[in-house]
């Protein structure tokens, strides 16, 4: 499966699976809404009283989000103008998912940004990692698979800050992408889910979104 964000394709990215209405995963993720709509994030992001970690970081996902978001900017990240995957002149972004691609490449930020989202979305539609029936337990390797998505899903942040903020800005986007950003940012220190080095082609910018928030 692969993903065109144009606009102009008849082909679109395909959403994350619903989450079963009446599942507990369910209403999860509806209290997860219910407390953004409150505009503390902080307070949104933390793990409701007496709920599951894993459980908590399944429906707090961020791939619909950042899809969205990018989908956005799609026409102004090409070949052309993006031949590499970077967040700036310091950091370049190599693919490889481990299976069909296990030696790292260098490719153009749309291709990397495919492959990524593709890879994204078969680890969410699998089952045995994101199971949505009730009673099925989330694998040993869970928080391992979650921190690998999220410490990818960010790169797509940082490549939109660093690459195309002058054009976010253009569509008027902008508090759009910094919401989004923020609250992506607070849940992954909420619980450590990203390295902090991972975090370095934004820290001047996670530095100020936290400093406004205290």
């Amino acid at each position: 499966m692969s993903f065109l964000f144009s606009s102009r394709s008849s082909k679109t990215f395909k959403p994350k699976k619903n989450i079963p209405e009446g599942s507990h995963q369910y209403e999860l993720l509806k209290h997860a809404e219910a407390t953004l709509g409150s505009g503390n994030l902080r307070q949104a992001v933390m793990l409701p009283e007496g709920e599951d970690l894993n459980e908590w970081i399944a429906v707090n996902n961020f791939f619909n989000q950042i899809n969205m978001l990018y989908g956005t900017i799609t026409e102004f990240c090409t070949e052309a103008s993006c031949p590499v995957m970077s967040a700036g002149p310091r950091y370049e972004y190599h693919w490889a998912d481990g299976t069909n691609i296990k030696k790292p490449i260098k490719c153009s930020a749309p291709k990397y940004i495919d492959y990524l989202m593709t890879w994204v979305q078969d680890q969410l539609d699998d089952e045995t990692l994101f199971p949505s029936k009730i009673g099925v337990p989330f694998p040993k390797n869970f928080m391992s698979v979650a921190k690998t998505i999220l410490k990818r899903l960010f790169r797509v942040y940082a490549h939109i800050y660093h690459q195309h903020f002058d054009s976010v800005m253009q569509l008027q986007e902008e508090a759009h992408l910094n919401t989004s950003f923020k609250h992506f940012i607070f849940f992954v220190q909420e619980f450590n889910l990203i390295d902090r080095r991972e975090l370095a082609p934004l820290q001047e910018l996670i530095e100020k979104l936290g400093s406004k928030d205290r």
